[in-house]
């Protein structure tokens, strides 16, 4: 059935409509919130939390044709709540953890770089256009507008992301293991 159809018929609250809609992104939406939250049962959370927040609001949805844009963002926002609400966690020191430390020497970590740390590095706003650029396959067009950013600003954040990520590879600036 065509999409729109689809969305008019979940936003009059035709439940089978919105599951039909929903099965068709489910994936995206969990590669979304894995890449944000790199755990899969936290992606599960996400996907299940978005799920439910986009079934309650799915008539502020004025454009059924974003419909994919706006479930994404949705999933985005749930996962850099996740991670905001992670930094209030304090972690245990190392010393009061049950793996002996001392067992585990410098020879014993790789020193590999995933394109992942060095994303986890940059700023929230250069992540997000550059993993819906890159990761979701998203034109600068569609990331401006589901952004609701400008296109000129879009395109200066996505160049400085990549300009910085560059540079650290360049400057051989990149640090690996834990």
């Amino acid at each position: 059935m065509d999409i729109h159809k689809l969305v008019e018929q979940a936003q009059k609250g035709n439940s089978k409509a919105f599951l039909e809609i929903f099965q068709q992104y489910e994936g995206t939406i969990f590669r979304v919130a894995y890449t944000y939250v790199k755990n899969k049962d936290d992606a599960s959370d996400i996907v299940q939390e978005t799920a439910y927040q986009s079934y309650k609001s799915i008539g502020s949805l004025r454009e059924p044709r974003y419909v994919k844009s706006w479930m994404t963002k949705i999933a985005i926002n749930q996962s850099i709540h996740l991670l905001q609400q992670r930094k209030k966690i304090i972690p245990f020191p190392l010393e009061y953890t049950e793996q002996n430390s001392a067992s585990v020497s410098a020879e014993d970590v790789p020193l590999a770089v995933t394109l992942q740390q060095m994303l986890d590095e940059l700023d929230i706003n250069e992540k997000k256009v550059i993993q819906l650029k890159y990761y979701q396959g998203y034109t600068i067009q569609a990331i401006s507008d589901e952004l609701r950013l400008p296109l000129g600003s879009t395109k200066t954040i996505l160049y400085r992301g990549l300009g910085k990520l560059r540079k650290r590879l360049q400057r051989g600036e990149v640090s690996g293991g834990y």
